[in-house]
């Protein structure tokens, strides 16, 4: 009897390790870079919301600014890991493309110039400071990261809930495919 007891115990034991152990999988591919790094349509192309935020010199930013280029947006913080992770290839994409075609701006949600720097360094990417959160407020913002690509005319074209790899393939194709575009009716008010 008591050999049985124990056999169920080892037994029960290996279940519950086999749970936790697809639980934490489960937990670390929820915060991995999404699979193809695909970026979604943004339904019926809104304007891109007014977004206008000291960077972490204190220097007053203002999307637009960049009016008649695609800027990427991503609202971030360095306490989420696939922000973290995210992070370096938001300087990669910057590289890929000329200043007058995209804008990166890396929106901070929260957090105060000196923790950003600790963890960026130095960057070529904008940072620019929603200390309280307002500015996210306004922008359909559906978590940390999300990221939107503004298009030469002011509108949300895509978004991405989730981190990803912003120099992939499919990404990097997206927003040449987006350049190329000629405007469609009428301008947005940025």
């Amino acid at each position: 009897m008591e050999v049985k007891a124990s056999a169920l115990k080892s037994i029960e034991r290996r279940r519950a390790l086999a749970r936790l152990a697809g639980l934490g999988c489960l937990l670390a591919a929820g915060s991995a870079p999404a699979a193809g790094g695909a970026m979604t349509a943004v339904s019926g192309t809104p304007p891109a919301p007014p977004l206008a935020l000291p960077d972490v010199d204190g220097k007053p930013m203002d999307l637009a600014t960049y009016r008649g280029r695609l800027a990427l947006v991503n609202f971030w913080a360095t306490w989420c890991p696939p922000c973290r992770r995210e992070f370096p290839s938001l300087g990669r994409v910057q590289k890929l493309f000329k200043p007058t075609d995209l804008a990166v701006l890396a929106v901070n949600v929260g957090e105060d110039a000196e923790t950003i720097f600790s963890f960026t360094g130095h960057t070529d990417v904008a940072i620019l400071l929603d200390r309280d959160s307002a500015a996210m407020g306004r922008w359909p913002v559906r978590g940390l990261p999300t990221t939107f690509i503004v298009d030469k005319q002011g509108r949300l074209a895509l978004r991405a809930v989730g981190g990803r790899d912003f120099d992939d393939p499919a990404i990097v194709a997206a927003v040449r495919g987006l350049l190329k575009n000629e405007p469609k009716g009428s301008p947005a008010c940025w």
